[in-house]
Order: structure tokens, then C-alpha cells, then sequence
């Protein structure tokens, strides 16, 4: 297996050139945040991800998790890697110098964290889900919680999680039977959650376990769950870890990939209650909750690029290494990089990366303006962004990286499916991102419901119309970026069509926009992919144009034609398939399957 490289020219560019770092660095406390800081940020996390998480990914994934006394166990060397993640200060990039984080924007949060995720995602979850739990504290919880808690977070001396589902309750949260009754000033936790990531591992010191229960007087429903910090060790007054909490590991799941991530059945109060302490007020844990759970979305859609390119990096080096039949204009037997349809599939891995990355960094950068943006109306426009664009960046990112790691496989032929080249890995990890922390049919209900009709189209119509504005530019460039123009113009047509049917229908049709969503969701992310890889050819056009003759700049141009000509050409596809509606996905009566 090659080792990984963090691709940072790329990133550094998609951040300069469409998230757009001259302003995010024009904000309030993030002065510091120079092209040329960022820049060394991103190389010494390339160095981290490249020389300590990488070679454990494979070892890792072979050796897995186990429980010993109660205990889970990780792989090999895992611990040595986090403890170095947390001497260099990493979990609190993207966190504000005002609760002891590094003050970097979450834009550069964001690239740092593709790192992680392509160099060994199993193991960069447990920082992963620490982020989310540090937000959701800082925002909800009382003082002194926070005073208590988020330094040694920030740290990473101490983890997070966030315990949500039960084994009768995945995404129907309103049936979560774990109970919460008062005790003083604090709660007494009982119930079983599943699916806990790194819910139990001794890489740090305590465990901050957020977890959604009940009270005995909370109303039915969504409406009556209470959001609860339930450490593993309790802290003492001075913030120093205190004595053992009443929770444990029942189990460790066996599954299709992940191996070294712990994925862990949590049981809470087996005798006397476990003590948790409410964040937020009671009764409004979902609330609280959704503050960790968007960050996560954010960070998962950013999983899927990332796993897209460590696929993206195998192929190449094994399409330059392996040797088969003889290539148009070879007289011998030549490697297989040389074959139009293997490079079909490097360049369809390769346009998808790029893609999503643009998508990812440009939501990121769009969180900072709208939580720093000068005037209250500007922080409520970028946020409006965000929200639309979130669903969009996880689902269309996870769905896609199905398609990267499956054509990563593809390009290794027969030694793909051999776990030795690890390929397989890297497809078998991809395939729980379209399922944690929301699946692709809840984010296009969320796109189709609570983004689309709550604001009436608002914000897609405004996203449209900026994106309409980048057509004439395209046009004017010339060369292979009019050819983007040509393709992107249709296509943004098709999206302003499947958005004006589907807010005239789906009053008729209350099973529209869960039957159409998905194919919605992903001809709106292809679009918006689109967009931004306009921009990046226009971008890469003016480097060229002022004399630069690095070939990153040309190939960027061609990277962004193929996926105008071989991947956007899908949104006419699924216009068709929106505007099918509902009527065949619900024809067959469910006693006839």
C-alpha cells in the first residue's frame, strides 16, 4: 500500500480561490489567519497525517478493537498517535482563543481534518466527535460546566461522544426510552445506546459522553427529550478527574469497515444511575443535540472527500505501477495508466475529489462568516447558507465517495478485491457515511422539508441566482472553460426547473419530497459542484494568464471540463426522475414485496 500524501496544493488553492480565506481572514479574530499560515498549518498536519496516522490505517484495520476486562482495547500504536495529536495541539484548531482554542477559522479546521480522515479515518473519529461535543457544551451548557469541561476537551486530555440512538429507536428519536430523574442539582442516567463511537477506548483521560433521555414528566414525542453530560469519571472541583461513573461497555460491533474506530453499546445506571448534569433546559435536548449533529454532517461530508482522495491516491500509484496489455502508440506492454478507459476512471475519481472538496471548504468557510460576519443581516444570510448547503455537502460527498472507492477498487482489476493492496479498505469504510449521523434519505428530507418549504425556496432561489451570475464570465473565458459554460448553463436551468416543479407539487403530493429527494439533493450538489469548479477554472485561468506555468493551473481547467462533460451531464437525468414524483415509488402495495 503507497503511503498517503496530503494533497495541499489543492486544498491551499480551494481555500485562497473559492472558500474565499481573504475574507474569512478580515473577521473579527481570525486576523492571523495568512495564506502563508495556513499554509504551514496544513503542511505540518500533512506531516502528522502522512508519518504517524497513515501507517497504522492498514495494521489498524486488520487488527480491530476487542474488550478485555471491561476495557476496549485499541490496535497498535493508536494511543502513541492520539497523544501526539494532543501535544501538537490539534483538537482545538477550530476552536475560539476564548475557550483556549487555536483561534484558526473552522474553514482551516476543515482542511486539517481531511487530513486526518484520508490518513486513518477510524482513528481521526474520536477527535471528530470530541469537536462536535466541545460545540454543543459551549453553546448550551452552563457556565460552569464549561469552565469544568471544555478546557481539557479543547485539549484532548479529555474525549467526547454524543449517545443518541437505542436499539428500538435509529432515527425515530421520539421512541428513545433511556431515563433521566432529577437528583439535586444534577440527574440520575439509566438506559442502553448503541452505536456509541469510541464510546469506551483508554487513549484519554475521561470520556464526555452527551446523551439524550427523558424525564418521568416530559410530553411525548420529540418534544420531551433532555440532552445530558454524562462523563465517565466525574470532575472534581478543580477540574482534575474525579471518581468512576456508573456506565460501561456492554459490546463492540463487528462490522463492515471502521475496524479500529470502536463502534460501542453503552450501558448507563446499572446500579445506582449514572450522573449526568443538563445542557441546555429540559425538554429541548433535541435542539442542543442538532448543534453537535450539524457539525457532524459538516465533518462527514468532509470524510467523503477525503476517502475519495486516499482512493484517488491508490489508483494512481497502482495504474503507474501494474503492467497489462499494450497501450495505442506502445510497442510493449505498458502500465495501465496508459488506457483510455482506466484513466476515464482516475479522472472520475479525481473530478469528484476536487469537487467535493471545493463544496466542503466553500460550507465551512460559510459557518465562519456566519457566525463572525460584521452585521447581524449578513451573519443571517450566511447562515442561511449553511443550512441549505449542509444536507447538500453530506449527502452528495458520501454518495459520491461510494462511487471513488468503488472505482478505486475497479482500477486494481482482481488485486482490488484482495485486502493486501488495501483498496477493499478503503470501500468498505466509505460505505458507513452515507448512514451515521443522518442517512442520505434523511438529508434530502431535511433539504426537501425543513430547508426547502419552511423558507418557501428562498435560499435555494438565492443560491441559484448567485451561481447564474458566474455564466457570463464562463462564457467569456473561452477555450476549455466555454465548454463549462455550456454545460453548466443547462444544468443550472434544470436545477431552477426541479425547484420551481417541486414547490408547485408537493402540497398535492405529501410523499414528494421523500420519494424525490435523493434525486433532488444530488443534481442540486452536482450543480453547486459545478459552480465552484467554474471557479476554479477562472481561477486557475489567471495564474496561467500572469505568466505562472505550474501545471497544477492547467490541469486544474481540465479536471473541471471533465466533470462538466461526464459528470454534470446526470442533472438531466435526475430532472426527469423529480418530476416522475411519487406515483411509481409508492404503486406497489407493501404486502406485495
Amino acid at each position: 500500500m503507497p503511503d498517503y500524501y496530503a494533497p495541499t496544493q489543492d486544498m491551499q488553492f480551494v481555500i485562497d480561490e473559492l472558500a474565499g480565506l481573504d475574507s474569512i481572514s478580515s473577521l473579527p479574530g481570525f486576523e492571523d489567519a495568512t495564506p502563508d499560515l495556513v499554509e504551514a498549518v496544513l503542511e505540518q498536519a500533512g506531516v502528522l497525517a502522512g508519518e504517524v496516522f497513515s501507517p497504522l490505517n492498514q495494521p489498524g484495520d486488520e487488527q480491530g478493537t476487542r474488550i478485555e476486562d471491561g476495557i476496549v482495547i485499541s490496535p497498535a500504536g493508536y494511543a502513541e498517535a492520539y497523544q501526539q495529536f494532543v501535544e501538537n495541539g490539534w483538537q482545538g484548531i477550530g476552536k475560539s482563543a476564548a475557550i483556549d482554542g487555536q483561534g484558526l477559522p473552522f474553514l482551516v479546521h476543515s482542511a486539517v481534518a481531511e487530513m486526518w480522515y484520508s490518513s486513518n479515518m477510524a482513528l481521526a473519529l474520536c477527535p471528530l466527535l470530541t469537536s462536535g461535543a466541545i460545540e454543543a457544551i459551549e453553546m448550551h451548557a452552563p457556565a460552569e460546566l464549561q469552565q469544568l469541561y471544555l478546557p481539557r476537551m479543547i485539549s484532548g486530555e479529555w474525549s467526547g461522544t454524543m449517545n443518541l440512538t437505542e436499539p428500538q429507536a435509529g432515527t425515530d428519536l421520539a421512541a428513545i426510552k433511556t431515563r433521566a430523574e432529577r437528583d439535586g442539582d444534577r440527574y440520575r442516567i439509566r438506559g442502553q445506546k448503541i452505536y456509541i463511537t469510541w464510546g469506551e477506548h483508554e487513549m484519554s483521560d475521561n470520556i464526555v459522553h452527551l446523551v439524550l433521555a427523558r424525564l418521568p414528566d416530559a410530553p411525548a414525542g420529540v418534544k420531551g427529550i433532555s440532552l445530558f453530560l454524562v462523563p465517565k469519571y466525574l470532575a472534581n472541583a478543580d477540574g482534575s478527574r474525579g471518581e468512576r461513573n456508573d456506565l460501561k461497555v456492554v459490546s463492540v460491533e463487528s462490522k463492515m469497515g471502521i475496524h479500529s474506530s470502536p463502534t460501542c453499546v453503552m450501558s448507563y445506571g446499572d446500579n445506582d444511575g449514572a450522573i449526568g448534569y443538563l445542557v441546555g433546559e429540559e425538554h429541548n435536548g433535541l435542539a442542543c443535540m442538532f448543534t453537535m449533529m450539524n457539525n457532524a454532517r459538516l465533518e462527514v461530508g468532509m470524510q467523503g472527500v477525503a476517502i475519495s482522495e486516499r482512493a484517488y491516491q491508490q489508483a494512481v500509484w497502482f495504474a503507474r505501477e501494474r503492467v497489462q496489455g499494450v497501450a495505442r502508440g506502445h510497442s510493449d506492454r505498458s502500465t495501465i495508466i496508459h488506457h483510455p478507459d482506466v484513466r476515464r476512471m482516475l479522472m472520475q475519481i479525481r473530478a469528484i475529489t476536487q469537487a467535493g472538496r471545493a463544496l466542503a471548504y466553500y460550507a465551512s468557510a460559510q459557518t465562519d462568516l456566519a457566525h463572525h460576519a460584521g452585521s447581524e443581516q449578513d451573519r443571517a444570510s450566511h447562515q442561511r447558507r449553511v443550512d441549505l448547503v449542509i444536507p447538500i455537502v453530506k449527502g452528495w460527498c458520501t454518495e459520491m465517495a461510494q462511487e471513488a472507492t468503488y472505482l478505486g477498487v475497479q482500477v486494481h482489476g482482481g488485486m482490488g478485491f484482495v485486502e493486501e493492496t488495501g483498496a477493499a479498505q478503503h470501500m468498505r469504510d466509505a460505505r458507513i457515511l452515507t448512514i451515521y449521523e443522518g442517512t442520505t434519505g434523511i438529508q434530502a428530507l431535511d433539504l426537501m422539508g425543513r430547508k426547502m418549504l419552511r423558507d418557501k425556496g428562498q435560499a435555494m432561489g438565492e443560491l441559484i441566482e448567485e451561481m447564474r451570475a458566474l455564466q457570463p464570465r464562463l462564457e467569456a473565458a473561452g477555450g476549455d472553460i466555454a465548454v463549462i459554460a455550456e454545460r453548466f448553463e443547462a444544468a443550472l436551468a434544470v436545477l431552477q426547473d426541479a425547484t420551481g416543479w417541486y414547490l408547485e407539487n408537493v402540497a398535492e403530493d405529501p410523499d414528494l419530497g421523500s420519494a424525490v429527494g435523493v434525486d433532488y439533493m444530488m443534481l442540486a450538489g452536482n450543480v453547486a459542484c459545478a459552480w465552484l469548479m467554474g471557479q476554479a477554472a477562472l481561477a486557475a485561468q489567471k495564474h496561467i494568464d500572469n505568466g505562472n506555468s505550474d501545471l497544477f493551473y492547467p490541469h486544474k481547467i481540465k479536471t473541471a471540463r471533465f466533470f462538466a462533460e461526464h459528470i454534470l451531464p446526470r442533472s438531466e437525468g435526475q430532472l426527469l426522475m423529480v418530476k416522475s414524483g411519487s406515483a411509481s415509488v409508492m404503486g406497489i402495495d407493501p404486502d406485495v414485496f
